[in-house]
C-alpha cells in the first residue's frame, strides 16, 4: 500500500505547488504520519508551512482548539477535527487545514467518546469544512491503521481540489 500513498501524496504535493497553496495539518491518532507523507516529497517546502502533532486534549487546547468544542462535543468528534483544522490552517496562515482524531486499537480511558477504530477527519479549504469519517477494521497494527487514514485523507483532499479548483 506504502506505494499507493506515495503516488498519491506526490500527486497532492504536485497540485498544491501548482496552484501555489499551502497546507497544515494537526493530527492526533496519526501522529503526524499525514504530514510526514507530504514532507517525503521533493519540493514539499513549497506547499507545508508546519503541522502539529496533538496527542493529548492539552496539546490541542494550547495550539488553539477552543477547550469548549471538547467539552461539548467531545475530543473525538467532526466539530473537534474541525476546530483542529481551523486552528492549524489559521496559526500557519494556509489555504488547506487537515483535522485528524480517533481511537485506533485501545479505547482512550481519558475520555468517555473513545470508540475503538473511529476516526474523525476535517479538512477545512475556502471556509467549507469536508468531514471524512474512518471505521478502521479490527486487528490492523498501529502503522497499518495510519497507513489507511493518511491514504483516506490523500484521496479525500484530492476529490476537494479537484471538484473546487483554487
Amino acid at each position: 500500500m506504502t506505494d499507493e500513498i506515495i503516488h498519491l501524496y506526490e500527486r497532492l504535493v504536485n497540485i498544491l505547488k501548482e496552484r501555489e497553496l499551502y497546507i497544515s495539518t494537526m493530527e492526533s491518532c496519526t501522529g503526524g504520519q499525514v504530514a510526514s507523507y507530504i514532507t517525503d516529497i521533493e519540493g514539499s517546502s513549497e506547499v507545508i508551512k508546519g503541522a502539529y502533532v496533538t496527542y493529548s486534549n492539552m496539546a490541542k487546547v494550547l495550539n488553539g482548539v477552543d477547550e469548549d468544542i471538547i467539552n461539548r462535543y467531545g475530543v473525538y468528534s467532526y466539530e473537534c477535527a474541525r476546530s483542529m483544522a481551523k486552528a492549524c490552517r489559521d496559526k500557519y496562515k494556509a489555504d488547506i487545514g487537515i483535522g485528524i482524531t480517533g481511537t485506533f486499537s485501545n479505547v482512550d480511558e481519558n475520555n468517555e467518546d473513545s470508540i475503538i477504530n473511529n476516526v474523525f477527519v476535517s479538512i477545512s479549504f475556502n471556509d467549507e469544512y469536508h468531514d471524512l469519517g474512518i471505521k478502521l477494521n479490527d486487528g490492523l497494527k498501529r502503522y497499518e491503521a495510519k497507513d489507511e487514514v493518511a491514504l483516506k485523507v490523500a484521496e479525500k483532499v484530492l476529490k476537494i481540489l479537484e471538484k473546487k479548483g483554487k
